[in-house]
């Protein structure tokens, strides 16, 4: 089944929730607005169902060759990363400076839905090199930019990020990687990372690794970590490309999805050291290293809902084409198409009504980080910096789990053909489970969370965003949508109830808040996103009311929300009392009785 970019969908949100007119009021954005996000979209859906879609399933089946240090990527692949390239893709987001586009966040969000839903593995790519770009344009020397960042811009290079070690997983401060000086500003890296994304590939003719090591006089722990350049080919003074870097792939891991992904081992320094360069001042690595984290942070939750889309799309067509039993309380004795029956739309609405608050919740996200960096006001700046600190793992956390959920229901809706590979359904499957494992497991956006995001600034941001939601549901009540504004405020007075626990127990028994970080985490998710379907309905009830043309759409929108209310908002009640009273019993077995 080919992919569809929701174009219209996409539009809904930018002009209507996530305010693009408000984003091109930002300094620097003066010319942005519908019309060119318009244009925008329409090339971009183009190149993601005529180029990047095709190879999604070829690169499943193919994957990569590792060869002599040599990794070659699935047929087509290089020929359409050239393309997406060229055309200036990569460069859409990046500042003007070094050769981009300048675009806002938000814009390049839609962008980068399509590209992942057409092919996540491919995505993968440009997605980590636009955040090893943020993390260079942030910290690095003006030398070390004006190196770099213009290649990386255009797309000619691609950036990875080098974190993980055999024996240091999530827990940095168990990094060994070496960087001794040699003088002249450079050192000489030695170590082995592991799980490096597009860590070598044939696709350009450059990789710019940024790698986590720690220097000799490094003090212990996550304290000790400096961060570094280290080049796959070295870079003479005129920019053009020198000796190959000690830096070599020695393996490729066997994968359950994203298999045309190159997801490598990485070996620094077996010929001597290879040569890298300081990224800002030493022993401050880590908290470069972050920039970067939540750049991929928001790119993940992009993929789980760009996902969640592609399998819905199947879902939908499977089930408009499979025909199965008799519809029932009909007087057609035919057997129906699998779509008439009440628990495969049930199926199909608990996916389409995820996929929509994701898609609203994550743009919203994304106009966030556009007014954080350029709102003129330093007091707004700082308003939309919570917002989008307090989103991060929200996003990338709620949109991950539930890409497991959404995809598991679609290979439920094929039936048996839904556990064939020749279907495409369990690629999706297969290709969404390392989301909520990738930049930090959702384990980790949760403690996140209610630690530094809700806990450490006395839950203000979690009870402003509760705040609009209030302010939403009453709206809903006074024009005729009361059912939704009904289950939002039902679904508040839980939310409140678990900030307030988080807030004031986590000093007091952290581990009985971290019992719960999960559950708050998807308790917000499935509120913010019902916020999101509120607001949706309330714009889509007036353009009714105006005679707006777009009916059917509109009606849907409505629908949407409404099945979001009645099936997803009343979860948040059994969430609620596991965050509430749930830690004892996640605390008390004793570990030998595991």
């Amino acid at each position: 089944m080919s992919y569809r970019a929701p174009v219209t969908d996409i539009r809904f949100v930018l002009n209507e929730l996530a305010g693009l007119n408000e984003v091109g009021a930002l300094p620097g954005y003066e010319d942005v607005n519908p019309e060119l996000a318009d244009a925008i979209l329409e090339e971009a859906a183009k190149l993601a169902e005529n180029v990047i879609a095709p190879l999604n399933k070829v690169g499943d089946q193919h994957g990569n060759k590792l060869s002599d240090g040599i990794v070659t990527t699935a047929p087509g692949f290089k020929s359409a990363y050239q393309q997406f390239s060229e055309n200036g893709w990569v460069s859409l987001r990046t500042p003007t400076e070094f050769g981009g586009q300048g675009m806002p966040a938000l814009i390049a969000m839609a962008t980068e839905e399509m590209w992942c839903a057409a092919n996540v593995a491919f995505s993968l790519c440009p997605l980590l090199t636009l955040g090893a770009f943020e993390a260079l344009e942030h910290h690095a020397s003006d030398e070390l930019k004006a190196t770099y960042l213009p290649k990386m811009a255009s797309g000619e290079w691609t950036g990875t990020m080098n974190l993980t070690e055999p024996q240091a997983g999530s827990d940095l401060a168990q990094v060994r990687a070496k960087a001794v000086p040699v003088g002249d500003g450079t050192y000489k890296i030695s170590g082995q990372k592991i799980f490096i994304t597009w860590g070598e590939h044939d696709m350009v003719e450059n990789i710019v690794h940024l790698v986590l090591a720690r220097l000799p006089d490094a003090p212990a722990g996550v304290k000790g970590i400096s961060l570094f350049v280290v080049p796959k080919y070295l870079v003479n003074a005129d920019g053009s490309l020198g000796e190959r870097n000690d830096v070599s792939c020695v393996s490729l891991e066997h994968k359950l999805g994203i298999h045309a992904s190159p997801t490598c081992v990485m070996s620094y320094g077996d010929k001597g050291g290879a040569i890298g360069y300081l990224v800002g001042e030493a022993h401050r690595g880590l908290g470069y290293m972050f920039t970067m984290m939540n750049q991929a942070r928001l790119g993940v939750g992009i993929e789980g809902m760009a996902i969640a889309e592609r399998a819905y799309q199947q879902a939908v067509a499977y089930a408009k084409d499979r025909v199965q039993s008799r519809e029932l309380g009909s007087d057609n004795p035919a057997p129906a198409a699998i779509i008439k029956h009440a628990d495969i739309r049930r199926m199909l609405m608990t996916m389409k009504s995820q996929i929509e608050a994701q898609r609203a919740l994550t743009y919203y996200a994304g106009a966030a980080l556009d007014r954080a960096a350029r709102h003129p006001d330093a007091a707004e700046k700082q308003k939309w910096q919570a917002v989008v600190n307090f989103l991060i793992p929200i996003v990338k956390g709620w949109n991950t789990e539930q890409v497991n959920e959404i995809t598991s229901l679609g290979v439920q809706i094929h039936g048996g053909m839904g556990f064939i590979e020749e279907t495409g359904a369990a690629q999706h499957l297969r290709d969404a489970r390392i989301t909520a494992i990738y930049e930090g497991t959702t384990g980790i956006q949760a403690m996140d969370l209610v630690g530094r995001k809700t806990a450490s600034e006395q839950g203000r941001t979690a009870r402003a965003l509760l705040a609009e939601v209030e302010a939403v549901a009453a709206q809903l009540k006074t024009q005729g949508l009361a059912e939704i504004g009904d289950a939002l405020d039902a679904a508040l007075v839980h939310a409140r109830a678990s900030t307030d626990f988080v807030v004031g127990q986590f000093e007091a028994q952290p581990k009985a808040v971290a019992a719960g970080s999960v559950p708050f985490l998807k308790l917000m998710g499935i509120v913010l996103g019902g916020w999101q379907l509120g607001r949706a309905a309330l714009v889509a009830k007036q353009k009714l009311a105006d005679g707006d043309a777009d009916s059917a759409f509109l009606e849907a929108k409505l629908i949407t929300a409404r099945f979001f209310a009645a099936h997803l908002l009343p979860q948040v009640s059994g969430l609620s009392a596991a965050i509430l009273h749930g830690a004892d019993t996640v605390l008390a077995l004793p570990e030998e009785a595991f």
